[in-house]
């Protein structure tokens, strides 16, 4: 496969994704590597792997999607409109990585406290985490309602939003631990893992730094 003509043919999200599928599984570190704000130039060695990365031109505003989060009730994301937001994948019987996944979100909403910073967690299992199920599972974590949302729904509806809107690989159980980050219009700004300490920091850094833009900021995302 000649990464650098699927680069230019299909941009690099597209890239990304394929990426990505290439190395998901629940509990497995080693998905694609972070869009981040302020990183380094990205380019494909010989050998087809992606090295340092490069400045992506703003996302257009991720399209509308309609779930039901955790009390039952249905989510629009255009409610998302002015916030900036995070997304993840997760499901409640996962065995061990999604609880952690799901600490460390915890702990970012507890340390940006802040009504316009709210994360959007997806289930990759609709048919076990009815929104009786996932209230119980966001109980653990003692989630405020407001500021972050489990949502169910059709499966086919979150694979198109993990797919085509998170960027991120998502079948039935199956998924990448990562987390994504949106601003005020909508766009894309940048891809973290989860379970990786340093990568958290760089996420946490982000969000504030997105939060703390104006609303007419344009934007760009990052590969590392």
């Amino acid at each position: 496969m000649n990464t650098n003509k699927l680069l230019s043919k299909y941009g690099v999200a597209p890239f990304l994704t394929l990426l990505a599928t290439c190395f998901v599984g629940c509990g497995g570190p080693g998905d694609v590597k972070d869009m981040s704000a302020r990183s380094k130039p990205v380019g494909v060695n010989k050998s087809g792997k992606a090295t340092e990365a490069t400045s992506l031109a703003a996302s257009e505003p991720a399209a509308r999607f309609v779930l039901t989060d955790q009390e039952g009730n249905q989510f629009d994301s255009a409610n998302l409109q002015g916030k900036v937001w995070m997304g993840s994948i997760f499901f409640a019987n996962c065995p061990g990585p999604c609880f952690r996944e799901n600490q460390v979100i915890a702990d970012i909403l507890r340390e940006i406290d802040d009504p316009n910073f709210v994360a959007v967690s997806l289930t990759c299992d609709p048919e076990n985490d009815t929104p009786a199920a996932l209230e119980h599972y966001a109980d653990r974590f003692e989630a405020d309602p407001q500021r972050w949302k489990f949502l169910t729904g059709d499966m086919n509806v979150i694979k198109r939003v993990g797919t085509k809107t998170f960027f991120l690989p998502v079948e039935l159980g199956v998924h990448s631990e990562r987390g994504v980050v949106f601003d005020r219009q909508g766009r894309l700004r940048g891809s973290y893992h989860l379970l990786q300490e340093d990568r958290v920091e760089r996420l946490k850094k982000l969000i504030r730094d997105v939060l703390a833009e104006d609303d007419a900021t344009v934007g760009t995302q990052e590969v590392d």
